[in-house]
């Protein structure tokens, strides 16, 4: 556990993979997502490219500081948003969350790091970007989006599964992570696994009122295109082209509009890090990063 956040006093739970001496690389991950769903095996695989890996409970979910009793209506906060009302009192934005990870790095002691986050990690890992540039050494933004309305929409279905109310009771909430089917990759979806992961989440840590202080801090942040357009942070863009959820439009966005930025589109990739492409994703994080790091080797062709 870090205090990671001194002024607001933001407890994040954290953990660690391989040397403390090698390149860091923050892997920040998406709404309502503990630090597991960064799986124990995809860590180990940057760990043996030569990083050193941290993954952590974003606020508001996992172990890390909650703000229960806190209310927040996030389709109000997002209609301010389109129609350019002012926008509602949230409890905390994205920028807080990305100093709470700017925090966790000062807690370790590294200045700097790469980064790298998958849905609305992607948007805290590009507001880390914004705000906090000296911090990173690159960025990689996965599955994400700019904040565009116009881009990155999810399909009626997934839009749905992602705001129904989850079942508070364990076996009930194990057998709704059949609503991940809806945004997982076609060919790569695997119901046993997504159930065995609700399993292990709803025992580590079952925190649903988060969901929608994570979602108002989202559509509260709007459009960062603007502020993208500034980034001089090497970074790259990673998006399957499966993924219903935020559609691949999000990450062609992201890469268009932050300077310099690659884009690699990953055949038979939904909303989600299956398995079977963690080579695939290893190997390009693994290359960008060395592109502008000497300490980390590039791949083997």
């Amino acid at each position: 556990m870090a205090r990671a956040n001194l002024p607001t006093g933001i407890e994040i739970e954290y953990e660690t993979f391989g040397s403390s001496a090698a390149p860091t690389l923050l892997l920040v991950m998406g709404l309502t997502a503990q630090l597991t769903a960064w799986d124990t095996a995809l860590c180990r695989m940057f760990v043996d490219r030569g990083l050193h890996v941290v993954r952590f409970d974003n606020r508001d979910c996992g172990l890390s500081t909650g703000f229960d009793g806190q209310t927040v209506d996030p389709m109000a906060v997002v209609a301010a948003v389109l129609s350019g009302a002012e926008v509602p009192p949230v409890p905390y934005t994205l920028a807080d969350m990305a100093a709470d990870a700017v925090g966790l790095l000062d807690h370790l002691g590294v200045e700097r790091a790469h980064t790298m986050g998958a849905s609305m990690g992607g948007m805290i890992a590009q507001t880390m970007a914004i705000e906090h540039p000296s911090r990173l050494v690159t960025m990689t933004s996965v599955m994400s989006m700019p904040g565009d309305p116009s881009v990155g929409r999810p399909t009626p279905e997934a839009r749905q599964a992602l705001l129904a109310p989850p079942p508070t009771e364990r076996d009930a909430f194990v057998a709704a992570a059949d609503r991940s089917l809806t945004w997982a990759s076609k060919r790569y979806g695997d119901l046993d696994r997504l159930r065995a992961n609700a399993a292990r989440d709803f025992d580590r840590a079952f925190r649903p009122e988060g969901a929608a202080r994570q979602l108002a801090a989202i559509y509260a942040d709007g459009d960062r295109s603007g502020r993208l357009a500034e980034v001089a942070v090497p970074t790259l863009v990673i998006h399957g082209r499966d993924d219903t959820l935020i559609d691949p439009s999000g990450g062609v966005r992201t890469a268009e509009v932050i300077p310099g930025a690659r884009l690699v589109m990953i055949d038979d990739m939904g909303h989600d890090l299956p398995e079977p492409l963690w080579p695939t994703i290893v190997d390009t994080v693994t290359e960008h990063i060395a592109a502008h790091d000497p300490a980390v080797a590039r791949p083997a062709a």
